[in-house]
């Protein structure tokens, strides 16, 4: 994703201000909907020992303990440089996606720079699908990039793009997304849903971020609500069932409660005292009691 201008890394998450000139004062989307667990152990275990197995210098290290001992460590972070890699590509592809909506608002862009860079790192079958899908489903873009707000619930985010496709306002969520055994693109995550039931649920956007000027949110009254999925071989975009946003919403509410209190946590101080072994009684004193008290200080 990119980073939008009054976004701020915190030790609360990714929160967000009012101005350029601000605190942070609420939440991200993405932060609120990150405190449901994930249950990736599975994930990381495969990653780390699928790492080591295919070290190309193993047979070569297995007489020295040291050297095991460093593709471990190798290995171990394997799972993060995965995912570290992967969020680097996601946001070459979101730039790119970007790009395209503002050439086609007729605004400056660095469409050009942004596919050169996909493909320097052997990623532009990202932008030729996507391109497919732009074409293919009309779409008229009217707000790439929105940061939206709402003070009711108190999170805020930004959005991918707002746009109109056959006539219908549509608030667009990209991922970015691997391919699957049998050449299609990865499913997506359900809990895109909360992502995207939150940005209609705003009630303001952003107007101009150094003066802290807001106005109210244009596009929350029942629009369509696509994840679009971005691979090499296909573009798939999936509509969320309006029968369940209440649901989501809902989730997503006691996801922003449980941050919350995750927060008045972190803030409220150590969590755990040092404790000093009781004094004995001097009536219990050995012969020696006198001799150790001083030694004590008592």
């Amino acid at each position: 994703m990119t980073d939008p201008l009054l976004a701020h890394a915190t030790e609360y998450g990714r929160m967000y201000a009012r101005s350029t000139s601000d605190s942070f004062s609420v939440p991200s989307i993405t932060t609120v909907i990150g405190q449901q667990p994930h249950g990736l152990d599975g994930w990381f275990g495969y990653m780390g020992a699928n790492s080591l197995a295919s070290d190309p210098l193993l047979p070569g290290i297995l007489g020295s303990p040291a050297k095991v001992r460093q593709a471990v460590s190798r290995a171990a972070k394997a799972a993060e440089t995965y995912r570290d890699d992967a969020a680097k590509r996601g946001d070459r592809v979101h730039n790119y996606c970007e790009q395209v909506a503002l050439r086609a608002m007729g605004r400056p862009h660095q469409m050009k720079e942004m596919r050169e860079a996909l493909a320097a790192n052997g990623e532009e079958a990202f932008a030729a699908r996507f391109d497919e899908w732009w074409e293919l489903f009309g779409v008229e873009p009217v707000a790439p990039e929105v940061t939206v707000w709402n003070k009711a619930v108190g999170y805020a985010g930004t959005l991918d793009l707002v746009a109109t496709i056959n006539g219908r306002t549509c608030i667009i969520d990209y991922k970015t997304k691997g391919t699957s055994r049998d050449g299609t693109v990865k499913p997506l995550d359900d809990k895109v849903v909360m992502q995207l039931v939150a940005g209609m649920k705003a009630e303001e956007s952003l107007v101009d971020p150094v003066a802290g000027e807001w106005e109210p949110w244009k596009h929350g009254d029942s629009p369509v609500l696509l994840a679009v999925a971005i691979g090499e071989t296909e573009v798939r975009p999936m509509r969320a069932n309006p029968d369940v946003l209440k649901h989501h919403w809902w989730k997503f509410c006691a996801l922003r409660r449980v941050w919350e209190m995750s927060a008045d946590t972190v803030s409220a101080g150590t969590a755990l005292l040092p404790v000093a072994p009781p004094s004995l009684p001097a009536t219990s004193l050995p012969p020696s009691g006198p001799a150790l008290q001083v030694a004590a200080g008592t």
